[in-house]
């Protein structure tokens, strides 16, 4: 019985560090594990980061191109109205008194524009603008009767 009991207490002994080195393991190998977890999620961290910052490059080239293409069809409609039979209710060589009457002429309900009359220093308000000259002419003979008597047609070469 003695001799029982000395070779369990020897088993229980020998058995005992090595479930701890088990254990030991265990932790090693689950922090390995937590490392490469830890890897990972920095991996995705950075992706979405770059992913985000991608989404911003796109959205700033798309506002730009949204910008460029808003000076074109500015630049493209001033063009336009310069070729068109202008109705002039006033110019002036001050600016500010032609944006005054630009004004002015904006609460009476018309949508004037300010053109540079060409070769001079004169900037032209303009209450309305027509592709023909014979539809300009007969709102002309109108906005003389009811509006401007001193209104004339403007075109540019």
């Amino acid at each position: 019985m003695k001799n029982l009991i000395s070779i369990l207490l020897v088993v229980l002994l020998t058995a005992l560090p090595s479930c701890k080195l088990f254990k030991g393991e265990k932790k090693i190998f689950g922090k390995k594990k937590a490392a490469e977890l830890a890897a990972q999620l920095e991996e995705q961290k950075k992706q979405k980061i770059a992913d985000s910052l991608k989404v911003v490059q796109e959205k700033i080239r798309a506002l730009e191109t949204a910008r460029q293409d808003s000076i074109r069809l500015a630049e493209e409609a001033r063009l336009a109205q310069a070729s068109k039979y202008n109705i002039v209710v006033g110019s002036f060589i001050t600016p500010e008194y032609a944006r005054a009457w630009e004004q002015e002429y904006r609460t009476r309900g018309f949508d004037p524009k300010i053109v540079q009359m060409e070769g001079g220093r004169f900037e032209l308000v303009v209450a309305e603008s027509y592709e023909t000259l014979g539809k300009a002419a007969s709102r002309l003979n109108q906005i003389q009767e009811s509006v401007q008597v001193d209104a004339w047609i403007y075109k540019k070469k």
